[in-house]
């Protein structure tokens, strides 16, 4: 049975609307770079990964750069934000709801900061909508790597990973949750990457939106 589900946010359960290619534009240009158009093509391929994983690769290994980059982006995302630009996807409040309501903790993960992850929180007034909210540098690494899905399972004590179902909308969303053991990884197609990017990445599940998310799961109990 499905005991636990880790949801992304921007592009899954947040609608992103562009927001982050703005943000970064905005970033880019605060700290005094030229922006190139290789370096919004690699934003695009990373979407999902953590944020300052994405800028130290676009600054060869220039940590400072990389920080200040990283500093500028989560500024700038956050003005976003607060100017109202920042919507949930369609029914996934309702999906996050359902799932708790009928036993299946969630987690809400992303690869912002701490403190952007809180604003986008108090700008939908989610602040209490999950049981647990993760950011990389609160579990030791983003995606791709497993450590979001792992911290949440650890939290949240849950026994085993096969009762770990993930969601998102990107290829590092899924090797992220394949990596972590999850038997449920479905990808969503509200976000940044495709069905076939998807499904190349390993998905077991492609949904059209999160919204579908508690069916799948909720099914999936009824069978086991």
């Amino acid at each position: 049975m499905i005991e636990l589900a880790v949801l992304d946010m921007a592009g899954t359960t947040v609608a992103d609307d562009g927001l982050v290619e703005r943000a970064f534009t905005r970033a880019i240009a605060d700290i005094g770079v030229a922006e190139r158009p290789s370096m919004l093509d690699h934003v695009r391929r990373t979407m999902g990964e953590s944020k300052i994983t994405v800028f130290r690769h676009l600054f060869d290994g220039d940590e400072t750069l990389a920080q200040q980059a990283n500093q500028a982006f989560e500024h700038a995302y956050a003005e976003l934000v607060s100017d109202g630009e920042c919507h949930p996807v369609d029914g996934a409040e309702a999906a996050i709801r359902q799932l708790r309501d009928n036993g299946v903790k969630v987690a809400l993960t992303t690869g912002f900061s701490e403190t952007t992850q809180r604003q986008i929180l108090a700008a939908l007034g989610w602040e209490d909508l999950a049981d647990l909210t993760l950011t990389p540098a609160q579990a030791g690494r983003g995606r791709p790597h497993p450590d979001m899905v792992l911290t949440a399972l650890l939290r949240l004590g849950i026994d085993d990973v096969r009762s770990v179902a993930t969601a998102g909308d990107t290829a590092y969303d899924v090797r992220s949750g394949l990596r972590a053991g999850a038997s449920v990884v479905a990808g969503v197609l509200t976000g940044a990457h495709s069905r076939d990017a998807l499904t190349g990445a390993g998905a077991t599940h492609v949904l059209e939106s999160v919204r579908d998310l508690p069916e799948l799961l909720l099914a999936k109990d009824e069978q086991s």
